[in-house]
């Protein structure tokens, strides 16, 4: 029997197939491996784009702050406010990946901050463009920034115990 029956092909292929699922297949990389292994950034260049995009974040957001005094002032600390957020949050994905930085982020014990802070980035935008109200503007700023320190308090072990006891002995 000749190799030109029609069973050939799909035998071969169901042959790389299977060699691709048990992990036999390792001279031939599949699209996936090497998109992967050409977008794996060495540790260095994962610093420094943490380091620009946090540093960039924090000067957005200080660029706001100063500029909240001058004409259209609001709006410009708002966005500059917003985007530095997004920035500085941003920045951790360089540290350790979009998809892990997403799965931290929802874990159990940070998704509230997360959601939070979330609805706060998108509020403030809204308050500022769509709703015309400085009040609420202010006030979504205020509860993204607390968001975003307990969101970050989470990271560090005990931050948070200690940030309500503290609270709860100046309160009494």
């Amino acid at each position: 029997m000749s190799d030109s029956s029609p069973t050939s092909p799909l035998l071969g292929t169901m042959d790389k197939l299977r060699k691709q699922l048990s992990g036999e297949g390792d001279d031939e990389k599949g699209l996936v491996t090497q998109i992967a292994d050409g977008a794996t950034l060495s540790w260095s260049t994962r610093i420094k784009g943490f380091a620009i995009c946090f540093i960039l974040g924090v000067a957005l957001s200080f660029l706001g702050t100063f500029l909240l005094f001058t004409h259209n002032g609001l709006t410009v600390f708002a966005v500059c406010y917003t985007f530095g957020n997004l920035l500085a949050l941003g920045s951790t994905c360089f540290l350790m990946g979009p998809v892990n930085q997403l799965k931290r982020m929802f874990k159990e014990t940070r998704i509230i901050a997360t959601i939070v802070m979330l609805i706060c980035l998108a509020l403030t935008l809204c308050a500022v463009f769509w709703w015309n109200n400085k009040g609420l503007a202010i006030l979504f700023c205020i509860l993204q920034f607390l968001a975003m320190a307990w969101y970050s308090l989470s990271y560090i072990p005990f931050a948070r115990d200690a940030v309500k006891k503290c609270f709860a002995g100046c309160l009494g």
